[in-house]
């Protein structure tokens, strides 16, 4: 009955890892061997890896990255593609977000940039990071739908305390005057103090034409420069191409 007691108590304090630890070695015939410390050490190890898989389960949502699942230890760094994997792995556990540094990643079409960004910025969150991912075509659009419902200056607020912003296909796309005001805003709030992933298919000398007025586009790359990581890919797309029939070649041959 009162360890019955106990159990509730424990889920009514949001206990619930420790709740299910103690279930289990109320389960175990041989947890009488074990000391008291030694039974309430793991209760609390359980209760920190339960709230640290339900952060991290958190995190990864509310991130939206294009590639949720991808991973660093799965980096493809084939010879051809210009990764260095040790060169990868120490940028990834590294201090480049607490010390709010940029990471570039550059490369033809097909490369691997948003799977390789989301790669770190999921590493981030295991680490227990907060990532938000935007794809910049769809900025301008997403800026006209938050300044028309007037929540622009919320979200530039919670994009500002975001550890990581991911900025993926950097160039695709023009910017028109009120986006390029707006990219300043973001910029500006997390320079130098937040971290931020960009890719790109453009090479980075010609983003400053690409953004189009000089003035922002100063103060832009003047703040994304100050402290920065290149990556920059090669070789083929990795884009698996559609496989051809028998039927077609034969069609194909006629």
């Amino acid at each position: 009955m009162m360890t019955h007691t106990t159990l509730d108590q424990l889920k009514e304090l949001k206990l619930q890892g420790m709740a299910d630890s103690l279930r289990e070695q109320l389960m175990q015939a041989t947890i009488s061997s074990m000391s008291f410390e030694e039974r309430l050490a793991l209760l609390v190890d359980r209760e920190i890896n339960w709230r640290n898989d339900k952060k991290l389960v958190r995190l990864l949502k509310n991130a939206h990255l294009r590639y949720p699942q991808a991973a660093i230890e799965d980096l493809d760094t084939r010879a051809g593609r210009g990764l260095d994997r040790k060169e990868i792995m120490s940028l990834a556990l590294g201090d480049w977000v607490t010390n709010g540094q940029t990471i570039f990643i550059t490369g033809p079409t097909g490369a691997g940039k948003s799977w390789l960004g989301c790669a770190l910025a999921q590493y981030a969150c295991r680490r227990g990071h907060s990532v938000y991912y935007q794809r910049v075509p769809r900025l301008t659009e997403d800026l006209k739908i938050r300044h028309g419902n007037g929540t622009f200056g919320k979200w530039l607020i919670q994009i500002a305390k975001t550890d990581v912003l991911l900025l993926d296909d950097w160039g695709m796309t023009g910017l028109d005057a009120h986006t390029r005001a707006d990219l300043l805003e973001l910029i500006d709030d997390r320079a130098g103090s937040k971290a931020t992933i960009i890719t790109s298919q453009l090479p980075i000398e010609h983003w400053h034409a690409w953004i189009g007025d000089a003035t922002i586009a100063d103060a832009i790359m003047d703040r994304l420069m100050q402290k920065n990581h290149r990556l920059t890919l090669a070789g083929e797309s990795l884009r698996q191409k559609p496989k051809t029939t028998k039927q077609e070649k034969k069609i194909n041959l006629s």
